[in-house]
């Protein structure tokens, strides 16, 4: 899963196909992410002290992970991501298609902890 907050996707099934938005959530242990403007959905409140005015609030629900494509930062297009390691023994994520780093999963191992595995 190398989806992550506040990296921009785009929606590849279901109602809102198409659409771009910004990662708000990421639920890792149910595999779901809630896309800013995606899934909208309308609460009814009831008044009451903490909410004076009652009514119908607009708000995102999560959608299934595997609904959404991560967007190249660099080519602007949907993409497929993988993971490499660098020179420096650190971890990134890139891009399949323009092969530009999107961004850092580890960081570089010390000398001595390469030392002791």
């Amino acid at each position: 899963m190398w989806i992550r907050i506040d990296d921009t996707v785009e929606v590849i099934s279901g109602d809102d196909r198409g659409v771009r938005g910004r990662v708000l959530r990421v639920d890792r242990k149910q595999g779901r992410v809630v896309v800013e403007g995606v899934n909208i959905v309308l609460k009814h409140v009831r008044r009451s002290r903490q909410a004076r005015q009652g009514g119908r609030l607009s708000k995102e629900r999560p959608i299934d992970i595997s609904n959404v494509m991560l967007v190249c930062p660099s080519c602007k297009q949907r993409t497929r991501v993988g993971a490499r390691f660098l020179a420096d023994g650190s971890k990134v994520r890139y891009c399949k298609k323009c092969d530009a780093n999107i961004g850092q999963i580890s960081r570089p191992k010390s000398r001595s902890q390469t030392a002791n595995a």
